[in-house]
């Protein structure tokens, strides 16, 4: 049970607060049209998303899709920037402080001082004790990943998860509206901020599961992305069959990629292969799929430099979160490979269709 004392209602609708959520809410999004005609009333449009969630009138709009292809296809719906600034409120005030309270430090995910870094760095440290105290890489790796993730959360089960934490009426009808948003009772929306505290909270039973009943040490999650690392075979074996069970009370499965490997195989997560050697130390390398993807896209930037469609900001942009990426890992001279190439783009010249930009 959290130890946070919910908030209460008025901090969603407090001008100063919503306010703050709508200068967040535009972030990296002036230039869009409805932002920018927001912006252009920015006072009055804020009071009056307070007075209707005051009244109770406020309801969340509807969503527009689109496919993002990397690193794998999926349906992202986003919402209106109204509903944004909405949700950016709630979150920040409410749903975060609350419903994260009971997290365990391996769930990894959306929450402040963790993310990507700290989840690779937490499998190293794993990985380092496990070969400390057993002397060697000898051990087994449950690697899994649950199918459809964020389109199989049930509405029913997580308004009950929220209820274990949340008590007031009126925050609990603003977060079942927005659970309802999306029609049926199965599936909430990969593009909405509540949906990323929501998909946290939504696993923290197999958190509690893996870490307080299996009792297994080495184990870590970033949304629905987890590994269990042990010694026996066997024992990660019943895990598995134990956690599809506790999984599918949920209206989950794991998919089809779940398998236990040798630990000296090492593992794929977050974006990187992590390996233990037979020296205890740990190797991190960017995965195949992330550097094949980053050729492709080098090629791409290539032709379209040469064409006037990109300029040099607009691909070292792009450029520099992959080389952020790359960084953590034990990659400096794939890294140097790929600035190579970038230069090389650079240096061969270009038509002057959009020469004026670069």
């Amino acid at each position: 049970m959290s130890k946070t004392v919910e908030p209460p209602f008025e901090v969603v609708y407090d001008f100063s607060n919503l306010y703050r959520a709508y200068r967040m809410a535009r972030k990296g999004k002036r230039w869009k049209n409805p932002v920018a005609r927001v912006e252009a009333n920015a006072l009055e449009a804020v009071r009056f998303i307070q007075a209707e969630l005051e009244s109770g009138e406020y309801r969340p709009g509807g969503y527009f899709e689109f496919v993002v292809h990397e690193p794998k296809e999926r349906i992202v719906q986003t919402n209106s920037f109204k509903d944004k600034i909405v949700q950016h409120s709630l979150c920040d005030e409410i749903l975060y402080p609350v419903l994260s309270a009971p997290f365990i430090l391996d769930n990894y995910g959306s929450q402040v001082g963790k993310g990507t870094l700290f989840g690779l760095d937490r499998l190293s440290g794993f990985m380092r004790e496990y070969f400390l105290k057993h002397g060697a890489a000898d051990g087994w790796v449950l690697k899994a990943d649950v199918r459809h993730y964020f389109a199989s959360i049930r509405h029913d089960v997580l308004k009950q998860d929220v209820r274990r934490h949340l008590k007031d009426p009126r925050t609990l009808a603003l977060v079942d509206a927005i659970i309802d948003s999306t029609p049926g009772n199965v599936g909430i929306p990969i593009g909405n901020q509540s949906s990323q505290i929501f998909a946290l909270l939504y696993l923290d039973p197999l958190d509690h599961f893996v870490k307080e009943v299996l009792r297994v040490k080495y184990y870590g999650r970033y949304m629905d992305d987890f590994y269990l690392i042990c010694e026996d075979k066997a024992a990660l074996q019943e895990a598995w069959r134990k956690i599809a069970e506790l999984l599918a009370l949920r209206g989950l499965e794991l998919n089809g990629k779940t398998n236990i490997f040798p630990l000296r195989n090492g593992l794929d997560f977050l974006g990187f292969h992590s390996y233990l050697t037979d020296s205890g130390k740990v190797i991190r390398k960017v995965r195949r799929s992330s550097k094949s993807r980053m050729a492709r896209k080098l090629r791409a930037f290539e032709a379209k430099y040469k064409s006037g469609e990109m300029t040099r900001k607009e691909i070292e942009d792009s450029y520099r979160s992959w080389r952020a990426h790359a960084s953590h890992g034990n990659c400096r001279n794939l890294v140097l490979e790929f600035d190579q190439r970038v230069q090389k783009i650079f240096s061969e010249g270009r038509s002057e269709t959009r020469g004026t930009k670069n």
